[in-house]
């Protein structure tokens, strides 16, 4: 479960124009195709969006700010060189194909923290480095806790901003997370959902069983781990197991939503203009809201009405919290309602799904890639659970189980699932090493430049989970980032991921389950490509297939492997 990465602001992550174009002729014909190119010219900051930023460049030239203005004020921190239409033009034509190294390259020519002016409406900082990142995340955590406003769709997808990702830091936000780690996420709560985690990583089994069959050996991974975390985590949030009916509707328009994060940055630009121009656009956004209530309120409603009585029921979810939750006085003290709550479980659903499967995803690509590595994983698996008089996994079994630990914190090193955090701001204006930062201005941590620092990382461009044991040097590291920051895929301070340890837990169950199960080699002919796409998430290129064999044919027994 994962409330903290979502990548930096939508509004700075475009596609390039062949694919950009080729997905939308997929999608729109005929009468559609003027209004694309006009989206298109904002979504991948051709002219419009240069004009845009060569006007606020020119506003900023004639009426200096008073940074600039009185010599005892701090600047705010440097950005590419500001001709006012030349270097937006070169800068946006180089950056264009390729953002995130772009960035990295700028941070290189002037520091560790930057402001770029010409990816979103607003100017945004962009901060990479282990040092300041833990200086304004821990050290300094309360000056930068906040979320800058949110852009139109996704304000009507958060309920105004009401969730526990999106909200301001605020009295709002501590009584949302309080009753997610409370409710959910405490250790002493961890337990009750042990039966959903069997349910799903049996079905998981029996799926990939199937599908083994049918197709001769050859899976497409992915649709696998989807269809059982998104199983397992309505599970958990509605306290019921649906069927797959039901579950494939909700990841359909789980994955709609995902799908449209890039386009739906349109409206960061003029949206009192945009979300006329780009009508059937806004229209999406409102038909994804009205589907979400469509599947999630009955749900609610069945909870609130008959609790736990079904024998397959949990005896306690998400739902449940909510439905007892009280907000703060500071929002007079009332219940949540069936609108915050269906946010709620979006966001719940979103935060715990995509970040996992991804992650997953690029764990099993590794091992796919590196036999030996599965070799030794399945070794240690194997030695845990003969020693416990056992053919099936235990829950307990994963505590001894170092290998398996490695190779999970390998995998978020070396693939987080996003690169950047979800954009941070703070709360009123503040200084990070010697810069201004304006309260509610974007600030975006490089994730991914940390997990790549040669300065902590030997050969960081590796897949090598023995650096996390035997004296490794990633033996003992933080995830928190409390002491320092050497790797940082659940963010780091008051905003870290509440979820870190059920989303550890979930890596360890699935990963030890689908080695202990099968046995994963390559397509022949085709490899693994571990070419990245971004997304929700930053994604494999091309999704995983891999020939996966059953290693055990007690085919009923090992189908419910864990007990």
């Amino acid at each position: 479960m994962k409330y903290q990465s979502h990548a930096v602001d939508r509004g700075a992550v475009h596609k390039p124009m062949r694919l950009q174009l080729h997905r939308w002729s997929e999608e729109h014909r005929g009468e559609e195709t003027m209004e694309a190119a006009v989206a298109y010219l904002l979504l991948s900051l051709p002219l419009v969006t240069c004009a845009v930023a060569v006007i606020l460049l020119l506003l900023s030239a004639l009426k200096p700010s008073k940074a600039r203005a009185s010599g005892g004020v701090l600047r705010l921190p440097p950005a590419p060189p500001a001709v006012p239409v030349a270097g937006p033009l070169l800068w946006l034509v180089r950056a264009r194909h390729r953002l995130e190294p772009a960035i990295r390259e700028l941070h290189r020519r002037h520091g560790p923290v930057l402001t770029l002016r010409f990816l979103s409406p607003r100017p945004a900082i962009f901060v990479s480095g282990r040092g300041v990142a833990h200086r304004a995340l821990v050290q300094r955590g309360p000056a930068f806790s906040s979320r800058p406003p949110a852009i139109a769709p996704f304000r009507v997808l958060n309920s105004g901003q009401s969730t526990v990702s999106s909200a301001p830091y605020c009295p709002l936000w501590r009584s949302l997370r309080r009753n997610l780690t409370s409710g959910i996420l405490h250790p002493s709560r961890v337990p009750l959902f042990a039966p959903a985690r069997r349910w799903a990583l049996a079905a998981l089994v029996s799926d990939l069983g199937r599908r083994c069959k049918e197709s001769g050996g050859e899976v497409a991974v992915v649709e696998c781990l989807q269809l059982a975390m998104f199983s397992l985590l309505t599970y958990m949030c509605f306290g019921r197991s649906l069927h797959g009916r039901r579950v494939r509707e909700i990841e359909a328009v789980q994955r709609e939503l995902f799908a449209s994060y890039i386009s739906f940055q349109v409206f960061a630009f003029f949206p009192a203009v945009t979300k006329r121009v780009f009508w059937r656009w806004w229209n999406k956004v409102l038909a994804i809201r009205r589907r979400q209530k469509e599947l999630f309120l009955p749900l609610i409603r069945a909870r609130r009405e008959n609790g736990g009585e079904h024998g397959e029921d949990l005896s306690y979810c998400y739902v449940d919290t909510l439905h007892a939750h009280q907000l703060p006085k500071e929002e007079d003290e009332r219940a949540l309602t069936d609108a915050e709550m269906v946010s709620l479980c979006t966001e719940f659903l979103t935060a715990s799904i995509d970040t996992t499967v991804t992650a997953l995803q690029w764990i099993m690509a590794n091992l796919v890639r590196q036999p030996e590595v599965q070799a030794k994983l399945r070794s240690e698996i194997d030695a845990v659970v003969s020693a416990n008089d056992g053919d099936n996994i235990a829950e307990e079994d994963l505590k001894r189980m170092p290998y398996l630990k490695a190779v999970v914190l390998e995998g978020l090193r070396r693939h987080p699932p996003a690169h950047f955090l979800l954009s941070h701001a703070a709360v009123e204006e503040a200084s990070l090493d010697g810069h201004r930062v304006p309260a509610a201005t974007l600030v975006n941590f490089s994730v991914a430049d940390v997990s790549l620092d040669e300065a902590v990382w030997d050969r960081p461009e590796e897949f090598r989970p023995e650096r996390f044991v035997n004296g490794g040097e990633g033996v003992g590291v933080d995830l928190t980032g409390s002491r320092d920051i050497k790797m940082t895929p659940f963010g780091a301070g008051r905003r870290i991921c509440p979820g870190l340890a059920l989303a550890l837990l979930h890596l360890e169950c699935f990963v030890a389950t689908l080695v202990r199960e099968f046995e994963w080699e390559p397509v022949a002919g085709v490899g693994v490509d571990l070419a990245e796409r971004p997304e929700f998430t930053v994604t494999m290129e091309r999704p995983l297939r891999a020939r996966v064999a059953r290693r055990r044919r007690a085919a009923a027994a090992a189908a419910a492997a864990w007990i």
